[in-house]
């Protein structure tokens, strides 16, 4: 069957959405949601800011990786830095800035790498990755919430902690695999 046949839609409507909470980080509401085939119900709906996350690699194709606690879960894990974007605050500037205060480190020229939606049937929560290169130290991180320690990770060891379950975090993830396939491919 070729998609001119096909005759039924498939994209949900919605007929209203009632906050439940909310704060600067994500507003929590429920969705009137109706099915192409006339069913309805409500569901659960995150909205989160856009967020940006630094796969930042020196010369040697180390990555920079914070080891930090997240208690959502109760696990130690190994992440990227990232953030919010601040209102009016453009991405690749809050990249920096993410980078700088979270590991004391100063990430030269950013460039976009990809974007995703970690959770898409449940949350609105864009995610932007950057690539940055040639980072200097530039003291101790500002932020000192934010990291136990912070290292700089040979790529492929990298790629054997998500194996092993200590990068779990979906912006990681996705950040330590592209960056894996683009070595493969010759485009590091």
């Amino acid at each position: 069957m070729t998609e001119e046949q096909v005759t039924e839609p498939t994209q949900w409507t919605i007929h209203g959405e009632r906050v439940v909470d909310g704060s600067r980080r994500a507003r929590l509401s429920i969705a009137e949601v109706e099915l192409p085939d006339g069913v309805r119900f409500e569901q659960y709906v995150i909205r989160a800011p856009r967020s940006v996350m630094v796969a930042v690699l020196d010369e040697q194709e180390r990555l920079l990786l914070m080891r930090r606690h997240r208690f959502v879960f109760d696990r130690w894990v190994w992440e990227l830095p990232g953030g919010y974007v601040d209102d009016g605050e453009q991405p690749a500037r809050c990249a920096v800035r993410e980078v700088e205060e979270e590991t004391g480190w100063r990430p030269g020229a950013v460039e976009p790498m990809l974007s995703f939606q970690p959770w898409v049937a449940t949350a609105d929560a864009e995610n932007l990755l950057f690539l940055a290169r040639d980072a200097i130290h530039i003291g101790s991180p500002v932020d000192v919430n934010e990291a136990e320690r912070v290292a700089w990770m040979p790529l492929a060891e990298a790629r054997d902690l998500v194996s092993r379950g200590e990068i779990v975090g979906s912006g990681t993830v996705i950040a330590v695999l592209e960056l894996v396939a683009r070595k493969a491919r010759g485009e590091l």
